[in-house]
């Protein structure tokens, strides 16, 4: 029994994580932001700093300087966290459940605090790591059983639009491109935003999917294998291959003007553009890059986007669909006027109303 009258359970497992109030991340900053477990809160025993002092005293001197050292900066950084705001108004029945990397020592010390405050904390047995090979489980176990329906496209076509448009009128969406914050394209870094580690991008999407109702259609944006620097799950990527495809038609003209509007940021840095550009040298020759890129540092976005689309987006397009896509041949035809919300959201529902 603790101090408070409480009978302590064993290390819980990760599929009880939802049976707490909080989840607490004991690891150092530097761990938490590369992943941690949905809706975390990190409250390092040892920062970043201290974890490096503690790993090579263990190094260097052994396992008991390490724990002497480490174990008053574990206190007192523990001392600071229960004066905090996260800890000084929780009630006396608050459950939280902490962990660390593998369920050892660190969220081991937490937890024997918080008990002998009277708090019914528990540990989660493995830590992260169990976490983690749960995620990448769950992933090879859900991706193959998705109904997926696939909204293909050129570049400018506005299939981000077009999930976002069925999303509104309640359909189910699987937008990768957000999840991973980038727009999929060699020119889809987003302005001010860092993709997510790829850890953390799966964790993103075993969230996602656990709220999943496979009974019912999962609209997803056909991708290539990577999303920027981050990589699909195989199962998925196999499973979007497999899948029915919808082809979202619209004139080069409209697809045009929809570029201008969506990707206007990269006019504001015409030198940035240019280098981007520059990986296009090897496949499309020096005078048609350097005009590219003479465009490009002058902000005239219209005609470098019109030829990137007539001369490079465009013929990949139509050689890599029939190829990608094992049900490309009887895709379902979808043809836009163009990409203004009110059109957006009728050609949503008129997809809808054919998928029902």
């Amino acid at each position: 029994m603790s101090a408070g009258g409480k009978a302590h359970r064993g290390p819980v497992d990760v599929d009880d994580i939802d049976a707490f109030d909080a989840l607490i991340d004991a690891r150092s900053p530097a761990e938490f932001a590369l992943d941690h477990l949905p809706g975390a809160i990190n409250c390092p025993v040892l920062d970043d700093e201290e974890r490096r002092i503690v790993g090579t005293l263990y190094k260097q001197q052994g396992a008991f300087e390490a724990r002497r050292v480490g174990g008053a900066m574990v206190a007192a950084n523990l001392a600071r966290h229960l004066q905090s705001d996260i800890f000084k108004n929780q009630p006396i029945g608050w459950k939280p459940l902490v962990y660390c990397w593998r369920g050892g020592l660190r969220s081991g010390s937490m937890v024997q605090w918080l008990r002998l405050v009277g708090w019914d904390a528990q540990q989660l047995a493995g830590g992260y790591k169990r976490f983690r090979q749960h995620v990448m489980a769950q992933l090879d176990l859900l991706c193959p059983q998705l109904p997926l329906r696939v909204i293909c496209g050129p570049t400018g076509s506005g299939k981000t639009r077009m999930l976002q448009a069925l999303a509104a009128q309640g359909a189910q969406v699987l937008d990768l491109e957000a999840l991973a914050c980038h727009k999929g394209s060699m020119l889809g870094e987003l302005p001010g935003q860092a993709q997510p580690s790829q850890k953390a991008f799966d964790t993103a999407l075993y969230t996602a999917l656990r709220g999943i109702d496979r009974g019912r259609p999962v609209f997803i944006e056909a991708e290539s294998r990577k999303i920027g620097r981050l990589s699909l799950p195989s199962g998925l990527l196999a499973r979007l291959r497999d899948s029915p495809c919808i082809e979202l038609q619209l004139t080069a003209e409209a697809r045009l003007e929809f570029l201008l509007r969506d990707y206007a940021y990269l006019g504001e840095d015409g030198a940035g553009l240019a280098r981007i550009l520059e990986r296009l040298r090897p496949s499309h020759g020096h005078e048609t890059v350097n005009r590219w890129q003479d465009w490009a540092r002058r902000g005239e976005l219209s005609p470098l986007f019109a030829e990137l689309c007539r001369l490079h987006y465009d013929p990949h397009y139509a050689r890599s669909q029939a190829t990608q896509f094992q049900q490309w041949p009887q895709r379902q035809a979808l043809r836009a006027e163009g990409l203004a919300p009110a059109q957006l959201s009728a050609l949503a529902q008129r997809l809808l109303t054919l998928q029902s």
